[in-house]
């Protein structure tokens, strides 16, 4: 009996032991990771004319909303480059979740020739490097279309990935085929299935879908940058450059514009907060 009841506390003290490591562990990952954003909404309540220098403490002794007020001052783009933002990643993820859930439903519900062909050529580009087909896309773009600081060319490079298209066959060949022969034999067609049977019981993935696709396209620079000339067409990303100049830097008011850029993203990331979990969960449970 005293074997028995020292070796329980044996286990109850290294059981403690371990929640205190986690615990610790988890905190330290938790603040490194929040630490870049609360020095960027810290930062930006700084002086705007405190020009090139960057405010390094943790704690600031006033706070003031100048650099806000120059944020929107130093361009009249200024606005635009965030209503930019919004088109063209609301635009963008709106027809990902529309086309490549349809695209994924049809890889892995319907028997088409060719379409084991064209899903391996849809694995293949996934493996191509992005920065591979920047140039020629960029070609096609600016010299054969001539399509340079216009909407089309900063959406529809972008409106269905191979990713997306890839996520969503996966997800859709889990789902049972009995309700879908179901519905087939009450009469419905392919259409009709997809949108009343497939897509109410999909909002988990369609929803992590819609929130990676818009962060990704929110926060991208490296295209917007190559296709828009002209400030009035630049998304917010590319505007935030423009604080920076050869000698110095608008701190303050870049940092700014970077809480002001961060904000739909945080709203959207709550907003569908639940089915995020959710998502990531589904894959966990099946592995």
């Amino acid at each position: 009996m005293g074997l028995f009841r020292q070796y329980g506390n044996d286990q109850k003290y290294k059981l403690v032991f371990r929640t205190v490591i986690m615990t610790a562990i988890l905190l330290i990952l938790g603040l490194l990771t929040l630490f870049p954003i609360y020095y960027m909404i810290i930062s930006s309540f700084g002086a705007p004319n405190e020009i090139g220098a960057a405010s390094y403490t943790l704690i600031p002794k006033y706070y003031t909303l100048d650099s806000y007020k120059f944020f929107f001052g130093f361009s009249k783009s200024s606005l635009r480059w965030i209503v930019n933002s919004m088109i063209v990643a609301s635009t963008v993820t709106l027809s990902n979740v529309v086309f490549a859930g349809m695209a994924g439903y049809a890889f892995a519900k319907i028997r088409f020739p060719g379409s084991k062909i064209l899903f391996f050529l849809l694995l293949f580009a996934m493996m191509v490097p992005y920065q591979v087909t920047q140039v020629p896309l960029y070609i096609l773009v600016a010299n054969v279309l001539k399509l340079t600081d216009t909407y089309t060319a900063l959406i529809v490079p972008s409106l269905v990935t191979c990713y997306n298209v890839f996520m969503a066959k996966q997800f859709f060949s889990s789902l049972p085929t009995s309700i879908l022969e179901a519905a087939r034999t009450e009469g419905c067609n392919q259409f009709q299935i997809l949108i009343k049977i497939v897509m109410p019981i999909s909002k988990t993935i369609l929803s992590v879908m819609a929130i990676m696709t818009f962060m990704g396209n929110w926060n991208t620079f490296f295209w917007p940058f190559l296709v828009c000339n002209n400030e009035q067409m630049q998304t917010i990303q590319v505007g935030l450059k423009n604080f920076s100049f050869a000698n110095t830097t608008y701190f303050s008011p870049m940092m700014a514009g970077a809480t002001i850029s961060a904000l739909p993203m945080f709203i959207l990331f709550f907003a569908l907060q639940k089915y995020f979990l959710e998502g990531v969960t589904v894959g966990a449970v099946k592995g």
